[in-house]
């Protein structure tokens, strides 16, 4: 996978152990692995190793919003201020874990894990204090991208496993390590590992997904790839956070890719329901992928979100996401994300949205639609 894809993907990032749904790879089949146990009838404690970044306070909120008590264990450098009635434990994922010592959980939900090291010592330590963990991985753990996935694919391998510095060439393969050290600490059948894939929606930092319906939201003439068939798939920040608190109640075990379901939305869609939500209509202009390639236009994230129909990365947004349809997540219409993005796009100060961090600026676009019609013209 090439650093700028891997990059992308990751995330989010918005980010595979030796674990099935519920059972080891090779051991059983899905429909043998046991029945989950049913929702509690009282409230949780929960600890979340993270809380204050893009989908840490999502969690927070549907957790609280269910009736759980939430405990936070970060660095307190970051919005520190946004939930001052929790109790906050402050630490390091690097070596400073002693402000967990003496807590008892009835979970952990881990959003915050990288680097496996810091991942094998939070469950080290955590093992005897909460009976579940989560872990928040990433579809970058997977190998290949030039075939439908699902959570038995080929996952990610690094040559030096002792390698800790994060990059485009490296995430992928980190984050199968640290899903293997939360199934060998824990065990199968007390931890579970998300893969999500873009993740957006309200206050998505990266505008990996947002900038389509910002710009969209523009109007004008847009520049837009290849056609409007190619797959797109993400999760919404909600949605993940929901399904992540489902498993903590219901000490779901597994590997679930949270992905919409596959084949349900295509950039034509998005486009289409971002000119709905939006009140704005655009002018589409389609580049062919000669183009796209000859100007870099994904390797420098001009194009967000997005693979060109062939080549490595063809498959990228064609992940199933049955089994954790299977396991209860549900997904939300699109229009809906679209539409609390653009809500929650228009409650910022003037100089972030007019500096959006993935995309094309205004003026590199209109000097890419004019290069794409002077060719087109002497074609």
């Amino acid at each position: 996978m090439d650093k700028q894809r891997r990059r992308i993907i990751q995330a989010g990032l918005v980010g595979g152990a030796a674990i099935a749904a519920g059972c080891a790879p090779g051991e059983v089949t899905e429909k043998e692995c046991p029945a989950e146990p049913s929702a509690p009838q009282k409230p949780l404690k929960i600890l979340i190793l993270g809380g204050t970044g893009y989908i840490g306070p999502h969690m927070v909120r549907e957790a609280l919003r269910r009736g759980h008590q939430v405990t936070l264990f970060n660095r307190g450098r970051r919005a520190k201020d946004l939930f001052p009635d929790l109790e906050t434990r402050i630490g390091d994922r690097d070596g400073q874990l002693d402000s967990l010592n003496g807590g008892q959980w009835d979970a952990v939900i881990d959003n915050s894990g990288y680097v496996p090291r810091h991942v094998r010592d939070s469950a080290s330590l955590l093992k005897s204090a909460a009976p579940y963990y989560l872990f928040i991985s990433s579809v970058s753990a997977y190998a290949r991208f030039d075939v439908e996935l699902d959570e038995d694919s080929p996952l990610a391998t690094i040559e030096d496993e002792t390698v800790e510095e994060i990059t485009g060439e490296t995430y992928g393969a980190l984050k199968v390590l640290c899903e293997k050290a939360v199934a060998e600490v824990y065990g199968a059948e007390n931890c579970s590992v998300l893969r999500p894939t873009y993740i957006c929606g309200p206050g998505d930092t990266t505008d990996r997904f947002s900038y389509w319906p910002v710009r969209v939201s523009r109007g004008g003439e847009m520049l837009l790839p290849e056609s409007p068939d190619s797959p797109i798939q993400i999760i919404d920040v909600r949605d993940l956070a929901s399904f992540v608190v489902r498993c903590v109640e219901r000490r779901t075990s597994g590997i679930y890719n949270t992905v919409t379901p596959r084949g349900e939305y295509t950039l034509g869609k998005v486009i289409d329901d971002s000119q709905a939500v939006s009140g704005t209509q655009i002018s589409p202009v389609w580049m062919d992928l000669d183009f796209i390639a000859e100007n870099q236009l994904v390797e420098k994230g001009e194009i967000p979100t997005w693979a060109p129909s062939t080549g490595p990365e063809s498959k990228w947004a064609l992940a199933s996401g049955e089994r954790a349809a299977a396991a209860g997540m549900e997904t939300r219409p699109i229009r809906e994300t679209i539409r609390g993005i653009l809500d929650w796009w228009q409650t910022l100060p003037e100089e972030r949205r007019s500096n959006m961090r993935a995309g094309m600026s205004p003026e590199r676009e209109a000097e890419l639609i004019a290069a794409w019609k002077a060719r087109e013209e002497g074609l």
